[in-house]
Order: structure tokens, then sequence, then C-alpha cells
């Protein structure tokens, strides 16, 4: 697969089919993980696979208490992504809330179903630095297996309870950073168009100066094989 329709196509995918992940495959997203860079090479991090279906039945539960916890905080105006970006209509930002409740939906009443949690540990990870690389190959690597996923982090809000249940040596520094849901997808991969242009979130040099070229629409795949053109502003 080429490695930009690895990147333009990797979706967050909630809606997956319960088709178990052969060993092998998982073998390969998680090589591909620990191959990611890493401050230091220091390595601390933890993959722990679970597909024990009495296991994932308590994590089902645990899941739906936490999710509806966190959209309380929401409902509230107090959660994470409550508001929108500045610049991003809030009409749009909350049509595109209620369009991922949904399908964030069906995860947490189908949570039984996923064929493999993978949860990910990391040691003093400084904000995510050294494991959302690792996080990402995998979903790439997943990606490339035909296998889709989403990562979340709403199980970190009741962080104890999966600690007692996976036996995470906490007394080591291991700290819950997320969890990848995986499985064969019910939806088709795609290239996410409801992305603001390159040029409406960046700039150069300074905060609010031009980036210096426009980007009309998503550069992969090429437009009838041809490539776009870019214009230069600025």
């Amino acid at each position: 697969m080429d490695i930009y329709e690895a990147l333009y196509t990797t979706r967050m995918m909630r809606r997956l089919r319960s088709d178990p992940i052969p060993l092998d495959t998982q073998a390969r997203i998680l090589d591909a993980a620990v191959r990611a860079p890493n401050g230091g090479n220091t390595q601390r991090w933890h993959f722990l696979a679970v597909d024990d279906p009495k296991l994932k039945g308590q994590f089902a539960q645990l899941f739906r208490q936490a999710r509806a916890l966190e959209y309380e905080k929401f409902s509230s105006g107090t959660g994470p992504m409550a508001a929108a970006a500045p610049g991003v209509d809030p009409t749009a930002h909350a049509e595109n809330m209620r369009r991922i409740k949904g399908s964030g939906n069906y995860l947490a009443d189908h949570f039984e179903e996923i064929p493999l949690l993978l949860f990910v540990f990391a040691i003093d990870d400084l904000g995510g630095a050294n494991i959302y690389p690792a996080i990402w190959s995998a979903l790439l690597a997943a990606r490339a297996e035909g296998v889709g996923g989403v990562m979340t982090m709403v199980l970190r809000n009741c962080e104890d309870k999966v600690n007692e249940l996976l036996g995470v040596p906490v007394e080591e520094g291991w700290r819950m950073s997320a969890m990848l849901a995986l499985g064969y997808p019910r939806g088709r991969w795609g290239v996410a168009a409801n992305r603001l242009p390159v040029q409406e979130v960046s700039s150069r040099n300074h905060w609010d100066a031009p980036f210096g070229v426009e980007v009309p629409q998503p550069l992969w795949p090429p437009q009838d094989g041809t490539e776009t053109v870019l214009t230069a502003v600025g």
C-alpha cells in the first residue's frame, strides 16, 4: 500500500465486525508499533491485548459507564471538545459531535463484539510524546492489514478498575495512555472530506502570517491522474 494512501485513508472506525483478527496479523501490527520513534529509545511502553470474552464483557460495562460520564460533562459544557475551536462555526461543531456520538453509541452498544482491545501503557510519557507515535504506527499498520480501529481514552475515567482487571504493576509507574478497539470495519475506507484546508490552520514565521500556499483540495489521490497545481500566496 502506498504510504499516502495509508495516511489519507486511516480513519477512526467505530463500527467493527466481530471476526477475529489472526495472531500473525496482530503481531505485524505490534511489530510496526514498536519501531516508532521515542525519546532516548527508552521504549517505556507496554501493549496489552485483550480478547477474552469474559474480560471484554467487564470492560464493556466500564466503557458504557465511563462514556456516560464523559457525555454528561460534554452536555454541561465542561468536558473535552465541548467548545468549538477558534474560528470554527459552533453549529458545525455541534453537528460534528452529534455525528461522532452516533458512531460512538454503536461502539458502546456492541463493545462485547470487538475482537481485540489493545490497551497501551507508558511511564513518564510527557503528555504522550513517546507513546502516540507508536499508537499511530499501530493504526497505520492495521490499515495496511485491512483492520480498522479507534483510539479512545474513555476508560481512563475508571483507571483504577482497569488496572485491577489487568493486573497492571502501577507501583512501577505504568499509566494507561489509551485503548485501541480493533476489528475489520463495517464501513468503507476513504479520505476525510470535512477537514479545514491547510492554509486555514497553518502559518509561517508568525502566527497570523500566511503559510504561503493554498491547498484547495486533498492532494491524494491525484485528480484525473494528475497532480494538483498549488497556488502561492502572500
